[in-house]
Order: C-alpha cells, then structure tokens, then sequence
C-alpha cells in the first residue's frame, strides 16, 4: 500500500477545502495516510515559510514531494 503524508490547514473557524479534497482523494486512491494538522494561524504561517509555499495542503507520496491539491490530481492521473 503507498504512503502519503498531508499537512493541512483545520483552523477552529475555517478548514481549507483543498486539504479536505486531497486528504479525501489520498484516501479514495487507498494510501496510508498520515495527517498533519496545522491548526493555528501561526502554524499555518510558520510552515508555509520553512517550506517556501503560498498555499497549504502539502503532500508527499512514498518520500517525494507532489505539492498541493492540483499536483495531486495530476500525480493521481498519470499514476492510474
């Protein structure tokens, strides 16, 4: 079974859509998946900077970094 981490943003008012949608997908496609949260601004903020992103969610399959929810997507159709 492949493995996936996800970090995503689960504030206590706001849940980013786009790691609720990769976290579903990851599951859908059958990865064992370890789920980071970042459930303060300041995590969220702190994490975007050491890994130099604009966004969150951030994946990694099998040790290799895909991205945000749109790689994903990709990664998952070119992997069918």
């Amino acid at each position: 079974m492949p493995t996936a981490q996800i970090t995503r943003m689960v504030l206590p008012d706001h849940e980013c859509p786009f790691g609720r949608r990769a976290l579903q997908l990851l599951r859908d496609h059958d990865f064992d998946v370890e789920e980071r949260q970042l459930t303060t601004r300041d995590e969220v903020d702190a994490f975007k900077a050491e890994h130099g992103l604009s966004t969150t969610p951030l994946i990694v399959v099998d040790g290799v970094t895909i991205g945000g929810c749109s790689e994903l997507e990709k990664f998952l159709v070119a992997h069918a």
